[in-house]
């Protein structure tokens, strides 16, 4: 049985280049999501919860789809939006006051059936199952990104310079909320060598 890898199926969208900002075209694809605030680890229970349903969830589709539809894949890395009502909290660092949504890609054959199987599943083992988890269809179309290697905590510049220099120098304005894709796990990680896509969802100025 072929196991399917989406990171080398979408490498464009998944392993961009770390030389440069790119614009890309991100089309219509499915995932497990589950929102909630504050900073990321750093001992925030519902953040820690939120990635412990995810993981749950996604391998549990995984083995679903293996046994019952003979279609097997490589589980898609972490992702997750993140916004603030006062955006000056991410350039001030204020990380309590941060929003997120942390979601993993699905294939477009796992089935709102299969998602809450594994849901039902995956609640005998972790408990009350969150508010926010659901399947979604997600699309954010026209997006600036670009490959950040090393700690999360040195994004700034790089994240600044796709905002203040690339979409303004393309005539872009930002259209949605900034997304960032794992491709590490930062517990098995050196921080140096971290690879995290950085992507901001974009729109045209209207002249």
């Amino acid at each position: 049985m072929e196991k399917v890898d989406f990171k080398k199926m979408l490498k464009p969208l998944y392993v961009p280049s770390a030389k440069e900002i790119v614009i890309a075209k991100v089309p219509r694809m499915n995932f497990v999501m589950i929102g909630g605030a504050g900073p990321p680890g750093a001992g925030n229970v519902e953040y820690d919860n939120a990635i412990s349903w995810l993981y749950s969830v996604s391998y549990g589709l995984k083995f679903l789809s293996k046994g019952t539809l003979e279609k097997d894949y490589v589980v898609a890395p972490l992702e997750g939006l993140w916004w603030a009502e006062d955006m000056t909290a991410f350039t001030a660092d204020r990380k309590d006051e941060w929003l997120w949504t942390m979601m993993i890609m699905q294939p477009d054959w796992i089935t709102t059936e299969m998602f809450e199987q594994c849901a039902e599943k995956a609640a005998k083992k972790l408990g009350e199952r969150p508010k926010t988890l659901r399947l979604e269809a997600f699309e954010e179309g026209l997006s600036v990104q670009i490959l950040h290697i090393g700690s999360y905590s040195d994004e700034g510049p790089t994240i600044a310079r796709m905002h203040h220099e690339f979409m303004p120098e393309h005539g872009l304005v930002g259209n949605g909320h900034h997304h960032e894709i794992y491709l590490n796990d930062p517990r098995k990680t050196p921080p140096e060598k971290l690879r995290t896509v950085l992507r901001q969802p974009a729109k045209y100025v209207k002249s």
